[in-house]
């Protein structure tokens, strides 16, 4: 398959829709069907159901979905880390989800300068699940993610820290008093949703809570008394006397991971990499 085939096919399927999948690839309608049917025939298998109304995802469409993303991502990824790839002591981009892990950061920066022929370190701060797709897509070099809220299938990692979960509620919620909660506790709390966090495509799933693209907006609709979140306790910090927070201990540790592409052969990730498991 060509990658030209990989971006036609990823743009009909997160569209669901071929007259919107050319306007986004700005080209004509017929050739990008007769692509796709192309694409089909090839392959022998059925990637599309089509009907006058609407079109949806075979399974077999589905699998391809999900592994063009990673094969286009790895092409991008091997594009902008070639750019870069220049100069006797190129930098090192660093990519953290903003409000995480900001103790271990610091901490990491300052060691990390202190070694002798330490690179520059470019960090890259981001909302919540951005980390993974920017070393997915090579605009980061290294990253810090969160297991299990961020995959870190197809990286090398090694394990930093790990912290129980915690869920914030408004300031006089009648669980707030409570010693602890279980998930399915905080799951039936219908006055307050779970918020609904972007997709990787940007879509939020379906759901009652609001839809939130960072904890500022959300840590302001929980003292709304609009949601509640379950989150790492490491981000007890950033909350204000109008939350309330109880523990559940049945939610899964976070573990913060350093992670980075296995084919990297870049001194200055490996010895970031080793400065944070020294640690």
């Amino acid at each position: 398959m060509e990658t030209r085939e990989l971006r036609y096919f990823v743009a009909v399927a997160e569209e669901l829709h071929f007259g919107r999948a050319a306007q986004r690839l700005a080209m004509a309608q017929p050739p990008l069907s007769r692509a796709i049917q192309q694409l089909e025939r090839r392959l022998g298998v059925v990637l599309l159901h089509r009907t006058p109304r609407a079109i949806s995802l075979t399974e077999a469409g589905s699998v391809l979905l999900r592994e063009a993303r990673t094969a286009l991502d790895a092409v991008e990824a091997a594009e902008r880390r070639t750019r870069r790839a220049t100069g006797d002591q190129p930098g090192v981009v660093l990519a953290a989800k903003a409000g995480a892990s900001r103790e271990l950061l610091s901490k990491l920066l300052d060691a990390y300068a202190a070694e002798p022929g330490s690179a520059a370190v470019e960090v890259m701060l981001c909302g919540p699940g951005e980390p993974e797709g920017l070393l997915r897509t090579g605009r980061a070099d290294v990253a810090l993610l969160h297991r299990p809220y961020d995959t870190t299938a197809g990286f090398d990692t090694e394990d930093l820290h790990a912290e129980q979960q915690i869920v914030v509620l408004p300031k006089g919620h009648p669980l707030a008093d409570r010693a602890y909660l279980s998930l399915a506790e905080v799951n039936a709390q219908t006055d307050l949703p779970l918020p609904r966090w972007p997709e990787r495509d940007g879509s939020h799933p379906d759901g009652p809570g609001p839809q939130v693209r960072d904890h500022t907006q959300l840590f302001q609709l929980i003292a709304l008394g609009l949601a509640c979140a379950v989150v790492p306790e490491s981000l007890r910090d950033r909350l204000r006397d109008d939350h309330a927070i109880v523990p559940v201990p049945d939610a899964p540790t976070v573990t913060t991971v350093i992670a980075w592409p296995p084919h990297s052969r870049s001194k200055a990730v490996a010895d970031l990499v080793r400065t944070a498991t020294r640690l």
